[in-house]
């Protein structure tokens, strides 16, 4: 079987990685070998790069230092892990990817970056290749927010340095994925993740389904 690549992408606080895991639970039970990894952290140096890019002061590094940080941990996932996998059949489910750094660094911090570099960049670390399908999460930036505060006081690391900035940064992301969505219907699919776990995860195997015919 062709092996797939399915990011998942959003704002803070959308679900993203519970729905990852279930997602990987229901293709397991249908016979569908797959495994879960992200940007940034699905390797072991990625690991060490998600410290930098997600706790601390929001200000430690500016736009351009962190997509080039989260290129190179994009070019690692995908070399030593993205690749390998497909190419032995297996369905990949990334908790984010390119579009992130997209909606990060050029929405969010309100076209700091242009678009013409962060597709230079894009085309060094990845090439032509670009996910089967993409699944943006949406939700109220002060929703999600909320979420992923109450979801950091229980962790020992407190990975909320982007969850510092500030709401209009947060709103300017939100219509970051939504534009990107609209600029690429045939990739992106929005999901609003604004309800149960269970109701948005039935949602996510309509849509899998719906473009690959599993059932």
């Amino acid at each position: 079987m062709q092996g797939r690549f399915i990011t998942f992408e959003g704002g803070e606080g959308t679900g993203k990685s519970t729905q990852i895991k279930l997602l990987s639970d229901y293709l397991t039970a249908k016979g569908i070998k797959n495994i879960q990894s992200k940007d940034p952290g699905g390797t072991e140096i990625g690991q060490e790069l998600r410290k930098i890019l997600v706790t601390g002061d929001k200000d430690k590094i500016d736009a351009a230092t962190e997509a080039l940080l989260y290129y190179a941990d994009r070019r690692i996932n995908l070399v030593d892990k993205v690749w390998p996998a497909m190419e032995k059949g297996l369905w990949v489910l990334n908790d984010r990817f390119a579009d992130s750094t997209v909606a990060y660094q050029y929405y969010g911090y309100n076209k700091k970056l242009s678009l013409p570099t962060l597709k230079s960049l894009y085309a060094i670390a990845v090439g032509d290749f670009k996910p089967d399908l993409t699944i943006i999460l949406d939700i109220d930036p002060q929703i999600g927010l909320a979420r992923s505060m109450a979801k950091a006081s229980h962790m020992a690391v407190k990975e909320t340095r982007h969850e510092s900035r500030g709401l209009e940064f947060h709103q300017n992301l939100r219509q970051g994925f939504l534009q990107i969505a609209a600029e690429e219907p045939e990739r992106c699919v929005v999901l609003n993740a604004d309800k149960s776990i269970e109701e948005l995860h039935q949602d996510i195997i309509a849509v899998v389904n719906e473009r690959f015919g599993i059932i």
